[in-house]
């Protein structure tokens, strides 16, 4: 089970050259890039870890492929995602957002049912990686995810 969040959520992963496409298309509309990682990739986190500073003059899209290949390289058990925000209304807008990089194990989300008075019943989603420590929720004993050992 992938986790689906943002733009090309249901589509096979992006190759290098596609995820370049996209920010092609940003850089033509005059849009800020962030490279962005976590390990915890819940739907309602969306402050995730930055990866340098966002990049608001780009003008060359090897260059920010390559700071995601950087990323993914230092990260390579976290999540990566590319987010490009639109300040042309005076205010920073998220334009679009996806994600480039997935650790190899995906352990998913369980629902947990809370009762509370008068009978109401609320549901919250809570990710089986965290469970584990910060930063090392994707890996197993001896620092590798699962799948790498």
């Amino acid at each position: 089970m992938h986790l689906t969040q943002g733009t090309f959520s249901y589509l096979p992963e992006l190759t290098d050259e596609e995820i370049a496409a996209q920010v092609r298309y940003a850089i033509g509309h005059g849009w800020a890039l962030a490279v962005e990682f976590t390990d915890d990739p819940h739907p309602r986190n969306v402050y995730w870890e930055m990866w340098g500073l966002p990049i608001f003059d780009a003008n060359d899209a090897a260059a920010v492929v390559t700071e995601v290949n950087r990323c993914r390289e230092a990260f390579p058990h976290q999540y990566i995602r590319l987010t490009a925000t639109d300040a042309s209304l005076g205010r920073q807008t998220t334009a679009f957002s996806f994600i480039v990089n997935r650790p190899p194990d995906e352990p998913g989300f369980r629902l947990a049912r809370q009762e509370g008075p008068g009978r109401t019943v609320a549901y919250t989603m809570q990710s089986y990686a965290t469970d584990r420590p910060h930063g090392r929720r994707y890996e197993n004993g001896n620092g590798k995810s699962p799948k790498d050992s």
